[in-house]
């Protein structure tokens, strides 16, 4: 379970680690260390020898803890304004139930425990929780693994004033008709410049299934059964406004296992927790790989900004309609991708599906070309300012292209 941290000009990624190397104890093992990864490009990492541990090596290496509650140490850097500057970074950690404990540090590296009692929240704790400040709800969340009746491994979220007193967590609900499948963890964000709405990337994982790879004799952890450990697993996308309800609109894999016949074994292609904005055109995330084996590592992943997924068209043309929404601002931006052949084309509509005089299809010449942040503009001119406030539905129509993602904002 790795976690990315941006922080003053440079990215931190921590990971679980045990010294002296060995399973002795598994998961509840006191001889779990969390380790730290250093880059200031998200390319390059560097392991700092911090001298916090002396582990027989003078303090020469990166260990930032060790205990059980390395076991899924997940960090975030906490921008609450009321947060006091030797709590500047926040994590948890733990395993098992009842296990998970707060820990508090001023710079990332040196931790203490926040208290000495795990914190009193119920759940299983045997895989990457996350917490994070929300500043939509001026509140922490938490989002842990627990198991569900009908499903098995699963998602629940709580909330907290103070990081300590935690509200009951909550199950989260999906769509009706959305498939029951088990979600091994769950990676959450709040979407960078668009706070209100949080992913998830959870490993999914298909318990029925066994690897298709022939000769595992390689792996230092094939793990229990033949050919080995039950289950395959790949990554999904949710997402939601208020931490309780997600939404799946894109119910396929979010990535998949790819040719690598590595990754085609248990536990692979886990979402790593955290979204570096490395450029103004490139976002990172990664990914896990090669689990198991002797060579496991995680993968860079390259996105360009909010595009984690797309409404698409083919060359014979397609097209959206939302439901009724309310907006703020006075132009619409869109961030989108066309072929030189294609097209997008936006109608803002009444809520009974009629035109906006003005802001008809009719009223615009398509537009083409690869933008993040287009405004989008009727002969009339991009002002949509006196439409806020009121219901409208908004209609695009495409060719050979990708919508990623839209925003009202100010002119």
């Amino acid at each position: 379970y790795s976690v990315l941290v941006e922080h003053e000009g440079h990215y931190l990624l921590y990971y679980r680690g045990h010294y002296p190397l060995g399973d002795a104890g598994g998961d509840a093992s006191g001889q779990q260390t969390a380790q730290v990864a250093v880059s200031e490009d998200g390319r390059h990492f560097r392991r700092p020898a911090l001298g916090i541990f002396d582990l027989g090596d003078g303090g020469r290496n990166n260990v930032v803890w060790q205990g059980t509650q390395a076991h899924n140490l997940v960090p975030f850097r906490d921008t609450n304004p009321a947060c006091a500057p030797d709590r500047r970074f926040k994590a948890v950690g733990g395993c098992g139930e009842g296990s998970l404990y707060a820990l508090y540090s001023a710079d990332g590296f040196r931790w203490r425990l926040a208290q000495e009692a795990p914190l009193d929240v119920a759940g299983a704790f045997d895989s990457a929780n996350v917490p994070l400040w929300d500043p939509v709800i001026g509140k922490y969340r938490l989002f842990s693994r627990f198991f569900e009746a009908g499903r098995g491994r699963a998602i629940q979220s709580c909330t907290s004033d103070d990081f300590l007193h935690w509200s009951d967590p909550v199950p989260h609900r999906y769509d009706e008709g959305a498939p029951v499948e088990q979600f091994y963890t769950n990676a959450t964000v709040l979407v960078p410049g668009a706070e209100h709405i949080l992913l998830s990337f959870p490993m999914r994982y298909v318990a029925e299934r066994e690897t298709p790879v022939a000769d595992i004799s390689a792996m230092d952890y094939p793990g229990t059964g033949q050919p080995g450990m039950a289950g395959m697993t790949d990554a999904v996308m949710l997402s939601s406004r208020d931490g309780v309800h997600w939404r799946r609109p894109f119910p396929e894999a979010w990535m998949r296992a790819g040719l690598d016949e590595r990754n085609w074994t248990h536990r692979n292609n886990c979402p790593a927790i955290g979204i570096l904005p490395l450029a103004e055109t490139e976002w990172s995330m990664y990914i896990s790989e090669h689990y198991g084996w002797p060579d496991n590592r995680l993968r860079r992943l390259s996105l360009r900004p909010w595009g984690f997924a797309s409404v698409n068209a083919g060359h014979a043309g397609g097209e959206m309609v939302t439901r009724p929404f309310f907006f703020n601002g006075g132009q619409l931006r869109i961030n989108f991708s066309t072929s030189a052949a294609g097209s997008v084309a936006v109608e803002l509509q009444q809520d009974n599906g009629r035109p906006v005089p003005g802001h008809a299809l009719d009223d615009m010449a398509p537009m083409y070309g690869d933008r993040l942040d287009q405004v989008v503009s009727w002969r009339g001119g991009p002002d949509v300012g006196a439409l806020a406030g009121r219901p409208v539905r908004l209609r695009a129509v495409l060719r050979d292209a990708d919508l990623f993602a839209l925003r009202f904002a100010e002119r």
